[in-house]
Formats: structure tokens, sequence, C-alpha cells
């Protein structure tokens, strides 16, 4: 599995639309490839580094869920209890003013009604910003908003799984990185991976979009879809920083690909092989989503490939993180993959992933 997956790594390189990148892919338990390209630090001419450690941004997402999973596992939460129950000050109301009944399920689906962006609210921010708020002060703030909609009624991406970590943080006690690293981090040897940063050297240089891409700046503003994204690199070391459930782990290759095998094959432990199989379902119904996909508790899942315009086989699992990253987990060609890279917004959302996934399932077959 090497050929058109080397010629396209190569090409975003020699393209200068992807600055330095890693890729890893098993195949029923085996690492079938796995290749470093392009620059760690490109101004300082250093290559980029087997295994070196990025800002996860929503690829922290899967990981607490699958830590609020293992919680559900124990009786320690449930997936269909209302969440003011756990944190009684996150009681936001609908648009009429009725209480909105959110649940465990509805957080770790986005259904809840919730938004990513409140420009009505300046003051509140998201995991990939600077701020020295705690999760119940930034979040009491999302909770005077009314809802965007009645939850369950339909789908839309936001800052659920921010919520889902100030639940877990407050009924496991600590922090939510305390949580993440009791259920899921801890027990699965993921050991560079958590809200810090386990070797600074280690850390790679993120990059902002451009003709070439650019160094980040702190904050700095990359446009994208739905307006720009604004990231603050420096927010991985703050001490008062909420941590951010929903985008403020780092992490390496190697650990997210460890934490992928193992949901791939039933939870390795630390969730229940049911509860994978749920997580692997859909969840939200029938309400509108991209077509020929789906969402279960970890991420999209392609229900019509064809429709989905996907190469990978129905019930695959992906998602990414607007750092320069994409995953997914197949678990009919028993595949997962982690491509990660230094580059926003490229990495995630533009063509590079795209074509990575293509080469890989070209190989494939």
């Amino acid at each position: 599995m090497t050929s058109r997956i080397d010629a396209v790594m190569d090409a975003a390189i020699a393209n200068q639309t992807i600055v330095g990148a890693e890729l890893a892919v098993a195949r029923h338990g085996d690492i079938v490839y796995r290749r470093t390209a392009g620059w760690f630090d490109r101004e300082a001419g250093a290559p980029m580094i087997d295994n070196a450690i990025y800002r996860l941004a929503s690829v922290t997402k899967p990981i607490v869920a699958a830590t609020a999973l293992a919680m559900v596992d124990e009786g320690l939460i449930g997936l269909h209890e209302p969440v003011k129950q756990y944190i009684p000050w996150f009681a936001p109301r609908l648009q009429d003013g009725r209480e909105g009944a959110i649940t465990i399920h509805h957080l770790l689906t986005h259904t809840a009604g919730l938004s990513y962006g409140y420009p009505q609210d300046p003051e509140i921010t998201t995991g990939l910003g600077q701020t020295e708020r705690s999760l119940q002060e930034n979040f009491s703030r999302v909770a005077r908003h009314p809802l965007a909609y009645v939850p369950g009624s339909a789908w839309q991406y936001s800052v659920a799984i921010d919520v889902l970590g100030a639940v877990l943080a407050q009924v496991h006690g600590g922090t939510l990185g305390d949580a993440v690293k009791a259920h899921v981090t801890g027990p699965l040897g993921m050991t560079e991976t958590g809200f810090f940063v386990a070797d600074e050297s280690r850390l790679a240089k993120p990059y902002a979009d451009g003709v070439p891409p650019t160094p980040m700046t702190d904050p700095q503003a990359v446009e994208g879809d739905n307006g720009p994204v604004v990231f603050s690199p420096s927010r991985i070391f703050s001490k008062t920083a909420f941590q951010s459930g929903g985008a403020g782990m780092a992490g390496t290759p190697a650990d997210v690909l460890r934490f992928l095998e193992a949901m791939l094959n039933g939870g390795g432990g630390v969730v229940s092989r049911d509860t994978v199989a749920a997580a692997f379902s859909n969840q939200i119904g029938e309400v509108e989503r991209e077509a020929g996909q789906r969402f279960g508790y970890f991420g999209a899942i392609v229900d019509d490939p064809v429709a989905a315009g996907s190469p990978s086989a129905k019930g695959t699992v992906n998602w990414g993180g607007v750092y320069g990253h994409s995953w997914l987990i197949d678990p009919a060609n028993g595949l997962s993959l982690i491509s990660m890279s230094n580059t926003a917004l490229e990495g995630c959302t533009g063509r590079y992933p795209k074509d990575i996934i293509q080469a890989v399932y070209a190989e494939l077959t």
C-alpha cells in the first residue's frame, strides 16, 4: 500500500497546500501504511518527524465521547438522563420560553439545539480560542441563549461535546482530563495524548492555509466554508482555560490510531462491545444531514456510500479536526486511518484528506 498514497502526499507537499503530514493506516490489526512527509518546521528547514504531537481540535471529540460511554457502561451517567441532573447550571430554554430537555444522548449526537457560534454574545468562546474562563463560567453563558430547535428534532454541529465535558468532570470529580485519563487514555496506554503537551520539542508548528501556507499567529483567523475559524495555538499551554471536550487535546498519530483500533475491535476493554456497536449505528433517526450520512456517538456514519461520494463501506465512521486532521473506522473492511497535518484547514476540510481516502481505497482494490 504505497504508490497512490505516496503520490497524494508528495503532490500536496510539492503544491504547497500541506506543509507537513503523517498518515497511519491499519487493516485487520496490522499497520499497512505509515509515512511522514513535508516539514515539521519549514522555516527552520526541519523535516516532519515520526509521531509528532499535534493540537487535535475535534479529534478530541471521539475520545471524550468514549469517556462518556465508558461512564455510561459503569452506571455513572445515563444516556437518556437530563443534562441538568448533572450540571444544574446548564438548562437552556426553547425560543418560546419552555425548558429544553437536553439529554446526554443529545449532546453526543449534536441534536441538543446548541450552536458553534453565538455572535450575539462575543464573550462565549469555544475550545480553539484563548480564554481565562472555566467550563461553568463559559457555558453558563451559552445556557442563557434560546436553543436553535427542540432537542432531538434536528442535527447541528455545536459546542455539545464541550458541555458533555463539563458533565464528565462534574461526575468523575476533578478535571475533564482526569476523567479521560481514568476511563480511556490511561487504560489504552495513550500516554502522549491529553490536555497537555507530552514533549514540547515534538509539538508540530501550526500553519494557516495560503499559497503557500503561513505560520500561525496567535490569534489566527482562517477562512472556512462557514466563516472564519479563530485559532489560538498557545491555548494548549494555558493553566486557566477550560479543558475543551470538543477541541482541547493534543496527541500523536500512534495514540490516536491505538484508540481507533480499540473502538474498531469492540471497545478495547474501555467501552463495552454492545455500547460500541450502538455508537457505530445511526443515533439520529431521519433528521436532515449531508447526503448519504447519518451520525452515531463518535462521528458521521456513511449510510449510502454512493450518495455520500465516499469510497468507504456502508457503516464507516469518520470525522476530523480543523488543525489539519481526518480519521475513519471502516468495520466492514477492518480498516482504521488517521491522517494528521500541521496545516489548517486544508488537512481537515480541503482536498487533501479526500484524496488520501480515495488513494487508500484504491490500494485496497
